[in-house]
Order: structure tokens, then sequence, then C-alpha cells
């Protein structure tokens, strides 16, 4: 029972960490974009949402209610307004420029608020159980890992049900081709980024509310989403799921060996499934 507690409990981890990577995966299934900056833009949410309760005095969930928005903006207007001008020179300018505005963000969060480790609180969600069978679990990993498998349904439902998906898929498929017919890649990359960044919202305060966060916690959650993204297989929504599932549970198990082991597990996890598995579990992108 002691292991089936331990399984569960990693594969609800699994959902934070498919909500770290949804916003990775989507930059890159449609622009071919390695956002090298994505983890320190959840960061960047979560010290919104912070400044939002501070103000308001908003709860930690309903401060969601400005850094959305905030975040949609900030997406749009980095796309538009920099990272277009990237996209013709292939995977290198990308990662110069969004590595540049990894170390921008990081060191300006730092100015501001300094060093300390800060969290979020959501009241008593944060401590109450289910109780499934003689094991407890935790009300909140249920409510995250609920809200992830909610967010890939609806990207699916965007991506294969509308217009707009229509156009994504166009775009991704061949850009100069759907330009030729009409559509817009630079608005339609920004508008890309502006709901990869309503995921980068969710999961900075979903993330906040579970843990710790400070200035210089970007990198590791940018690996936690790229281990997804590659485990799951570029382009496949779905299969992000399963690999924020499967690292969850590496890091479940390895905790439950020693404390030490909990992150190198996952780490060790990956590498196994990129070698037997290079493309990863359901790869969906072209050569």
């Amino acid at each position: 029972m002691d292991w089936l507690n331990i399984l569960i409990q990693g594969a609800l981890l699994g959902g934070l960490y498919a909500l770290f990577a949804i916003g990775l995966s989507l930059s890159f299934g449609i622009m071919r974009l390695v956002n090298i900056a994505h983890g320190d833009l959840i960061v960047l949410s979560a010290y919104i949402a912070l400044v939002t309760i501070n103000a308001t005095g908003l709860g930690a969930i309903a401060s969601l209610v400005v850094v959305v928005p905030a975040m949609c903006a900030v997406g749009y207007a980095l796309q538009r307004g920099l990272l277009n001008l990237t996209l013709s020179g292939g995977l290198l300018p990308p990662l110069l420029v969004t590595f540049g505005i990894s170390v921008i963000i990081e060191n300006v969060l730092l100015e501001l608020f300094g060093a300390d480790i800060q969290r979020l609180h959501a009241g008593t969600i944060e401590t109450a159980s289910l109780q499934l069978g003689g094991i407890a679990v935790g009300a909140y990993p249920l409510v995250v890992f609920a809200t992830a498998v909610a967010a890939i349904a609806g990207l699916q439902i965007l991506f294969y049900r509308t217009a707009l998906g229509r156009a994504f898929r166009a775009t991704s498929d061949d850009a100069e081709t759907a330009e030729l017919m009409g559509i817009d890649n630079r608005h339609l990359y920004a508008v890309a980024m502006a709901i990869a960044m309503i995921f980068t919202a969710l999961a900075g305060v979903l993330m906040a509310i579970r843990t710790t966060f400070d200035p210089a916690a970007g990198p590791i959650r940018l690996i936690f989403a790229f281990e997804a993204v590659i485990i799951g297989g570029l382009g496949s929504l779905w299969g992000t799921l399963l690999g924020g599932m499967v690292l969850g549970l590496a890091q479940a198990v390895g905790a439950a060996l020693s404390p030490t082991w909990q992150i190198l597990a996952g780490h060790i996890a990956f590498l196994i499934i990129l070698v037997l598995r290079p493309s990863g579990f359901f790869p969906r992108t072209r050569d």
C-alpha cells in the first residue's frame, strides 16, 4: 500500500510537470522555437502573483485573473517585437536570444525581490486530502492534475475544432505556404506565444502554492519542462502529460529509496528513455 501511495503521488506530481511543459511544447510545435527563458517566465508568473496578492489582498488562485492577462501580454509583445525576428535564422538565434531574456528576468527579479525564498498560500486546500481505498490523496495535487488534463483537452479542441487551430497546424506544417494563403505568420506566432503564456501563468501560480521559489528557480523548471516534452514526444500534447507523469513517478520512487535520489532519479529516467526512444513516446514533428 505504501508503494501504491508513492506511485499515486508521483503521477499527480506529473500533472504539475505537464503544466510546466505545455508552453514549451506549444512554442516548439508551432514555431520550432526552443525557449530557454521558459522556466524564468514560470517564475516571473509566480512573482506577478505575489505582487498582486500583496497589492490587492486577493487569494493565490484568484490572482490568476491578473497573472494570466499580464503573461499573455508579455508573451505577445515578446514574440511580436523580438522573437519573430530570430525565427528565420534556424535554431541558434532563438536559443541565444531567449538565453539572454532568461538572464535578464532572473537578474531583474533578484534586484527587485532579493534572493529570499517565497511561497504563495491557498488556504485549507493545501492540506486537505481525500481517502481513496485507505490511501490519503492530497486535494491540491488532484486539482493540479485535473487542471493539466483540462488544459490539454482544451488545447486539443482548439487545435482540431477551430479555425485558429487549423491556422496553427497549417503554419506549423508549412509556414511559407500558409502565408501565401493569407495567414499573417507574425501575428499568429505572437498569438501562439500568448496562449502558451496562459499555461505558463497557471504553472507558475500552482507551482508557487505547492513549493517555494526564488529568482534563480527558473532553470530547474526549464529542465523539468524539457524532459517532460522529450519523454512524451515533441509536438504531442497528451505525450507531454505522459512525460510529466513518467518524470513525477521516477522522482517519487527515487525519493522513497533515498531523499537525495529524488531529482537524480528523474534525470536517470529521462536519459534511459532518451536512449531507448530518442523521439519520445508520441512524436508529432516532421524532419
